[in-house]
């Protein structure tokens, strides 16, 4: 979530995260690979690794499979796309932080983008055409992208008409 508001500013979309088929996507190859490497340490019977190197082999593969789903739980908690009835704020990053914000006036244009799977699964990209020099900023892997656009559409004609 934004850190501050601005006066008189309500949230229309409170902060959204990526779809959870971006959190599988980028923990399935780490997990099977993980899997895989146990398997072939820990074969009973036939493995040529002795049994304390097989354990501590064990205990490396988990800790590092550990730190690998912290690291991408954080980047996926700390990516956010927040509509007030003001602007959009596009924020990612959990060591390095980006803010990115953009004005509903300025807002020409929203694009969605949904693969074959992101429509099965009801995700994919939002992309925030605003006038000036920012361009296109593109939020990726977002629930239901064509709901988010509406919003967007819907705030930016208010902002529009306001005198």
């Amino acid at each position: 979530m934004p850190k501050q508001l601005l006066p008189g500013e309500n949230l229309v979309l409170p902060p959204l995260h990526h779809h959870w088929a971006m959190l599988v996507r980028r923990l399935a190859l780490p997990v099977l690979g993980a899997l895989a490497l146990v398997v072939l340490l820990d074969v009973p019977g036939r493995s040529l690794v002795p049994v304390d190197q097989r354990l501590a082999g064990t205990l490396a593969v988990a800790v590092v499979l550990g730190m690998w789903t912290i690291v991408t739980w954080l980047r996926w908690i700390e990516d956010t796309l927040t509509v007030t009835d003001q602007r959009v704020i596009l924020e990612q990053g959990v060591l390095q932080r980006v803010s990115k914000v953009i004005p509903l006036e300025r807002v020409q244009d929203v694009t969605t983008t949904q693969t074959l799977l992101g429509r099965i699964l009801n995700y994919g990209a939002v992309e925030i055409d605003a006038a000036g020099q920012s361009g296109c900023e593109r939020f990726v892997c977002v629930a239901s992208p064509e709901w988010v656009r509406d919003h967007v559409f819907v705030q930016a004609g208010r902002r529009r008409t306001i005198p």
